[in-house]
């Protein structure tokens, strides 16, 4: 084959490092477009980026050019660095060392969106560490609960 084509919907989670030093409101949405930036730097599409105040989906196209753990790696290394340039609150903050990857099929990129979309509502209900258990149940992925959480 002459050509290299591919198409890779990804849906990523990543949680901060230090509770005391949660994402405000009020710099979501600048941090949010920061990451999207990252992102198209590193030839990657994103779709969709949302969160809540201690951790964020991305919603992307990768590029066929990058890894995963290489794209999630630029995205938390620029964003932490950024973030911490807008105000003292910052001044600790950092991304924990994991992070979720889930492949999604296109028949699911409007459900993954919409589920993406609805953080606050979504987290009125289901904490992070539930949310996140579930998504690894849901894709077959082995872990041992004590590796998960740093805190």
């Amino acid at each position: 084959m002459a050509q290299s084509l591919s198409k890779l919907f990804v849906h990523i989670v990543f949680h901060i490092g230090d509770k005391s030093c949660i994402i405000r409101a009020q710099e979501k949405k600048e941090l949010f477009a920061y990451m999207g930036s990252i992102i198209k730097d590193n030839e990657s599409i994103p779709i969709l980026i949302n969160g809540v105040e201690d951790h964020v989906h991305v919603l992307c196209i990768m590029s066929k050019n990058i890894a995963l753990a290489k794209l999630v790696e630029e995205i938390k290394r620029h964003s932490s660095r950024w973030i911490k340039t807008k105000d003292i609150h910052y001044i600790r903050f950092a991304w924990q060392g994991g992070y979720g990857g889930f492949s999604v099929s296109p028949s699911l990129h409007d459900k993954t969106k919409h589920y993406i979309e609805n953080q606050e509502e979504h987290h009125k209900k289901m904490t992070f560490k539930e949310e996140y258990i579930l998504f690894l149940k849901e894709y077959g992925i082995d872990y041992n609960e004590n590796y998960l959480w740093t805190d």
